[in-house]
């Protein structure tokens, strides 16, 4: 099957921009970890007029996926999580061609997860749940608690992340499995919304409650990245904010952020005059007496 494959990938391996080639094989438990396919080819190219293009092939009974991304979509994929099978891919994928050891250099610097890395995805996840955490206290405190209940999900699904995150690991596609044995008191409270017996709202009451102090207990160590990030200068603007390399991983959820560390006090908003004298530009920074 290899042979057959490689006609499909060689021409790709041998131009400069192609850093790599996985080939990942459809696993009976996990077949979603393929989206069905029989055979996944992963291939990581330095640039490209598109971030992603696919092409799907078949031969004799097997159905093919290839996939070819950049760098950079890679990059932000490992960063956010959006794509979790991506990173179950590179550690178990059979690598068939690497330049300069990419992809060996990329699997140890996930399993490594270093310090710094671990500081950005951790701000990216906290971020998340913030999100999440809001927008389910709207549905709550509104008694739509079905919409509350989704989000206390997705909330819990974060706050397993970042347990993961804390503990030196990258969260894989099995988290709740991974979260089990390094952080029960988590797993517990994912176990406590979907078997208690008591009423929904209870349960989302106290789900809330639970979230809310794990939130305030992580903020300090999940604001390291963004708040080293805004020392570089003294006053940021949002759109500067929003123009930063990295902060740009924050998306729509950086303003909300913002908005956050504010009210904990760990930026503080600086109004300067416009020219209109009635209203002030809003302008930030970080507070100097928490440094």
């Amino acid at each position: 099957m290899d042979y057959i494959l490689r006609s499909i990938y060689q021409e790709r391996a041998s131009q400069p921009e192609t850093l790599g080639v996985i080939l990942v094989n459809k696993r009976e438990d996990q077949i979603n970890l393929t989206d069905t396919f029989d055979t996944i080819l992963l291939i990581i190219v330095k640039e490209a007029q598109l971030p992603i293009f696919t092409k799907h092939y078949c031969y004799e009974n097997h159905k093919v996926a290839m996939h070819v991304i950049t760098e950079q979509l890679l990059n932000k994929w490992i960063y956010i999580g959006k794509n979790r099978r991506i990173v179950d891919w590179v550690f178990h994928g059979k690598v068939m061609f690497e330049r300069n050891e990419y992809l060996s250099n990329l699997k140890m610097e996930l399993e490594d997860f270093s310090y710094y890395g671990r500081k950005i995805k951790a701000g990216i996840q906290f971020a998340k749940l913030l999100r999440s955490y809001t927008e389910g206290k709207e549905f709550f405190q509104r008694g739509d608690h079905l919409d509350a209940y989704h989000h206390v999900v997705k909330s819990l699904q974060y706050l397993a992340r970042l347990s993961i995150i804390e503990n030196g690991l990258y969260p894989e596609v099995t988290v709740w499995s991974q979260v089990k044995k390094l952080e029960p008191s988590v797993y517990k409270l994912y176990e406590e919304l979907v078997t208690s017996r008591e009423s929904i709202e209870k349960r989302l009451e106290l789900l809330f409650l639970a979230i809310e102090f794990s939130m305030n207990s992580k903020v300090q160590s999940c604001s390291e990245h963004i708040m080293e990030i805004m020392q570089s200068k003294e006053l940021w603007t949002i759109q500067d904010l929003h123009n930063h390399q990295e902060l740009k991983f924050y998306s729509v959820e950086l303003e909300l952020f913002i908005e956050f560390l504010i009210e904990k006090g760990y930026i503080i908003v600086e109004r300067i005059h416009s020219k209109n004298e009635s209203i002030d530009h809003r302008l930030y920074r970080i507070n100097d007496t928490l440094k």
